[in-house]
């Protein structure tokens, strides 16, 4: 196996010493604290709740932003970091932007300084866990079709509504949840909220079997009547510029993780086709399965030059959301593309959980789903190219 099989164009070299010391450093945890455990996890369905306080000590939760026990670190490490933790698997990455670009950049972005102080410092550190409801069971692509609703009475607010595929719920310390008020008309009505998980009339179940991110809590909401003081909402978040900020920092971190899974799962098929020998040679000596590795190979490194350069123009501050879109779309499409081919390297052996191609796969079935489908990131770019919105059904106005 040469230097070429890791890094073939040498992408190294286009990052800092800083970027790099932090790539390594979050390998390593991946490799000591998740490699180890993740086939039984993914196997039990299970979510480990110490590796969320490991990463708050490693300073990964809530890592691109500032302040509040927050590491303020940049955008592309930020994205390194995604990318060695979904080489673990996606539904460790998920927790971490579940965290972090949602629910944290939701009180960062729109808080109040009072909701900065209760609930930052202890999601950064792993301590409380947080959660982001703005998907439903009706409401998925089209956000301002929700019907959870917030009244306002005298002394407060009152929630009623059901959310799903809400990461993390069911061990969730506060929920943002988003909701339609009588305040405009609309998705101009939508604010966010603050729930404390212990609120009466919040609950949470999880989403179960499920063939994909199972080592990751997805869970549906239910909000019967509940009561919240007038301060719970965020003050600086109306409409749905709110949510979408987040899900753009959330989206932005998948371009990046998607292409540690492509990796990965590379790495596992280009081993075992070194070592796996038929007809008296290894597999790797066949041309078929050479192409199926370049073909890794071309992808995993453009994906990477796209996550890349969309972290430049995010540091820069002349990233526009549209081109999140570019990323999203072809990189965990690529990527799954990746790992389904990875698996046919292996044969038999890659239908269990002593390989990561089909895990990944799995994974990544869900990940192309959520923050945008590829319909929906489609759609943004065509809009961002033509200038015509084509959203509804029928021909535009």
């Amino acid at each position: 196996m040469t230097d070429l099989a890791h890094d073939y164009l040498d992408l190294d070299g286009l990052f800092t010493t800083e970027e790099l010391e932090l790539r390594d450093r979050v390998r390593a945890f991946v490799q000591e604290r998740i490699r180890p455990h993740i086939a039984e996890w993914y196997e039990n369905a299970q979510f480990s709740r110490e590796i969320a306080r490991e990463m708050g000590k490693a300073g990964l939760l809530g890592m691109h932003l500032s302040g509040y026990g927050c590491a303020g670190r940049s955008a592309v490490e930020y994205g390194l970091a995604a990318m060695e933790l979904e080489a673990g698997d996606s539904g460790l990455r998920t927790f971490v932007s579940v965290q972090g670009s949602l629910a944290m950049s939701a009180i960062h972005k729109f808080g109040s300084e009072d909701h900065k102080q209760r609930w930052l410092p202890g999601m950064a550190a792993g301590e409380l866990i947080g959660c982001f409801g703005l998907t439903e069971p009706g409401a998925g692509s089209d956000p301002s079709s929700m019907t959870t609703h917030a009244e306002r009475v005298d002394d407060g607010w009152v929630l009623r509504g059901a959310k799903r595929w809400i990461g993390l719920a069911t061990i969730a310390d506060v929920a943002v949840i988003w909701a339609k008020t009588d305040e405009g008309e609309g998705a101009a009505s939508i604010r966010g909220f603050l729930v404390p998980a212990d609120t009466p009339g919040f609950s949470a179940t999880a989403i179960e079997p499920k063939l994909g991110m199972r080592a990751s809590i997805q869970a549906e909401i239910t909000l019967t009547d509940v009561r919240l003081p007038a301060d719970a909402v965020l003050p600086d978040a109306r409409g749905l510029r709110g949510p979408f900020s987040c899900l753009n920092e959330a989206r932005y971190g998948i371009m990046w993780g998607a292409m540690g899974a492509a990796r990965d799962a590379y790495e596992d098929a280009l081993a075992y086709a070194l070592e796996r020998r038929q007809f008296g040679v290894p597999i790797a000596a066949f041309q078929l399965t050479q192409q199926k590795l370049v073909d890794m190979v071309l992808e995993i490194q453009k994906g990477i030059l796209v996550a890349l350069q969309t972290g430049r123009l995010k540091d820069a501050g002349t990233l526009r959301p549209q081109q999140i879109s570019l990323g999203k779309l072809n990189n965990v499409r690529e990527a799954i593309a990746i790992c389904r081919e990875a698996r046919t390297v292996l044969g038999g052996n890659g239908i269990t959980l002593d390989h990561s191609p089909l895990r990944h796969a799995n994974n990544l079935e869900s990940v192309r789903t959520y923050e945008g489908t590829d319909e929906v990131h489609t759609l943004i770019m065509g809009a961002a190219i033509t200038g015509i919105p084509a959203f509804s059904a029928g021909p535009p106005s």
